[in-house]
């Protein structure tokens, strides 16, 4: 389940967390929910009576201030603190929308993570940032910066609905896994990236570029048997990856260096 997957992401910071207090801390939260919604309510109702008790009543929110805090992804941390960034309160809006009845779900819209919810009249696209409601306009300028220039050879800009696809749970971890990733990297926290690398390859074992990832990781941690290891593995099955030269010479660097 996504939630019990997502809320396993912090054992690695918190290594006595207990997950299933963590869930039942949310079973709370939906308990709470389901008194403030009427029986009768219809779809749209639900979805107002829900972001008001989350974004309002609660006071969940984008942590504005300290937006790269890895605790932004760790939900024992987001809910005592009801902070976070987007997929982390996307994946808790998620699961309480779920449990009343919506059909919502996780949008991995570049560069910021969406939820939507298929109500009779239509589509909503929520920012769960800010918990504003996003229609065609401001989610086509949001795209904008990620698509090509009119006019650009071979050119070809996807259109809106593309992005606005669910996003499988499997993607959901593996992009708050990658969020941690670039955290760590920017740190240069090699263990904790390791970390959050083992996770990424349990989750997507044929993704070799991850194995790469940990095997340079290894190589700047100086375990040259374990680089050597991962980068062979990258280099036997990625193919001919744009940087197989380079990664050849730095595995043939690091068989110089391993203990034989």
């Amino acid at each position: 389940p996504l939630l019990e997957a997502a809320v396993s992401i912090a054992q690695d910071e918190y290594p006595e967390l207990d997950v299933q207090q963590v869930l039942g801390d949310v079973d709370r939260l939906v308990e709470r929910l389901k008194r403030q919604m009427p029986a009768d309510a219809a779809p749209l109702q639900r979805l107002r009576v829900l972001n008001q008790f989350f974004f309002r009543d609660l006071g969940f929110a984008g942590n504005v201030n300290h937006y790269h805090d890895p605790d932004n992804s760790y939900f024992n941390v987001l809910l005592r603190t009801r902070r976070g960034i987007p997929i982390s309160l996307a994946v808790l809006w998620m699961e309480l929308a779920q449990c009343v009845g919506l059909s919502a779900h996780g949008v991995g819209f570049p560069g910021h993570f969406m939820v939507k919810v298929r109500l009779p009249s239509g589509l909503v696209v929520i920012d769960p940032f800010t918990g504003q409601s996003l229609g065609r306009e401001a989610l086509a300028e949001r795209l904008e910066p990620y698509q090509l220039p009119a006019g650009t050879e071979d050119g070809f800009n996807a259109p809106l609905g593309l992005y606005l696809q669910a996003a499988p749970p499997r993607d959901i971890i593996a992009r708050m896994l990658r969020n941690l990733k670039e955290i760590y990297r920017t740190e240069e926290d090699w263990p904790r990236m390791l970390a959050v690398q083992n996770r990424l390859i349990a989750l997507l074992p044929e993704v070799w570029i991850e194995y790469r990832d940990r095997g340079l990781l290894h190589a700047a941690s100086e375990n040259a048997a374990l680089a050597v290891r991962d980068l062979e593995i990258y280099l036997e099955r990625a193919g001919e990856a744009m940087d197989h030269r380079a990664i050849t010479d730095r595995l043939s660097m690091l068989q110089g260096t391993r203990p034989g």
